[in-house]
């Protein structure tokens, strides 16, 4: 695993270290259909299986289901807002904030900065 911010360009440490977000429909991963597995962008983590992201319509890349045990949520209420934010278990970088309107079977929306992530497509 990768543990070492130097690699980051300084949009990715704005938003993993800094909890920034990305402007929505900007991502690379917004509109990505290739199949593989999503990592976290600092320290290589698996986070989201392809097969389980899908088109929101909010901007950002969305799943409905993280990788087990890849993710650790945390309240926010920055911004005077009410949410739940997401980070990598392994290195805590912010990904974003997973929300309780997605698709079944779990109605979850994992919304995902593409900044935070790094596919790693299936050979």
């Amino acid at each position: 695993m990768i543990n070492d911010d130097d690699h980051l360009t300084p949009e990715q440490f704005n938003i993993c270290r800094l909890k920034a977000t990305e402007p929505p429909f900007t991502g690379k991963y917004v509109n990505c259909k290739k199949v593989g597995v999503y990592h976290c962008v600092c320290c290589d983590t698996p986070l989201f299986d392809s097969n389980t992201k899908y088109d929101s319509g909010s901007g950002w890349p969305s799943f409905w289901q993280a990788i087990e045990g890849s993710i650790i949520e945390h309240h926010d209420t920055s911004f005077g807002m009410r949410r739940v934010e997401i980070v990598c278990s392994e290195c805590a970088a912010h990904l974003g904030h997973v929300f309780t309107d997605g698709p079944a079977p779990t109605f979850l929306r994992y919304c995902v900065n593409s900044t935070s992530l790094l596919l790693r497509e299936a050979s």
